[in-house]
């Protein structure tokens, strides 16, 4: 994606269900990263439909398409590099010293963007099934040469 500034879809935690509030809100972004329990396949397939898709495992995520996708990425786009890993208590480096803009994590369900020593760290929150009384999310990430800048969109479901 080189250097120009980008928006970069984020979800998590979809246990294969692909809402329609989920592509809407997915809509115009430039990638998209699924920080894990993907679910199934198919989800990948859809999100990939509407950009280019990049994805790690979570703890849910098993048979052979699970096995193929690793369990923490680095994700360069317009000149940031964005850390996925589905638990952030796996997390086994320090991104600040890598110079990772963002560490993008799922697990919980619950959103939560939070600055650590220059670092983003984001939970777009569940985009999947509805788990208690947690609201259904996603996220919208500006990227661009000055950082990273996020925006958690709640889906109305």
């Amino acid at each position: 994606m080189g250097t120009r500034s980008c928006t970069v879809g984020v979800i998590s935690d979809t246990h294969g269900l692909v809402r329609p509030e989920a592509l809407e809100a997915l809509v115009g972004v430039d990638a998209i990263v699924h920080a894990g329990d993907v679910g199934k396949p198919e989800v990948l397939e859809t999100l990939a439909t509407v950009a280019p898709t990049h994805a790690v495992r979570g703890n849910n995520d098993r048979g052979a398409w699970a096995e193929a996708l690793p369990l923490t990425c680095a994700v360069e786009l317009a000149g940031q590099v964005l850390y996925l890993v589905h638990e952030l208590e796996h997390l086994d480096l320090d991104p600040a010293a890598a110079h990772f803009a963002a560490v993008i994590t799922g697990h919980s369900h619950r959103s939560f963007r939070e600055a650590r020593e220059g670092v983003l760290y984001l939970n777009p929150g569940s985009a999947g099934p509805r788990r208690f009384k947690l609201p259904v999310s996603l996220a919208r990430l500006q990227v661009g040469k000055t950082g990273v800048e996020a925006e958690i969109i709640e889906l109305p479901v």
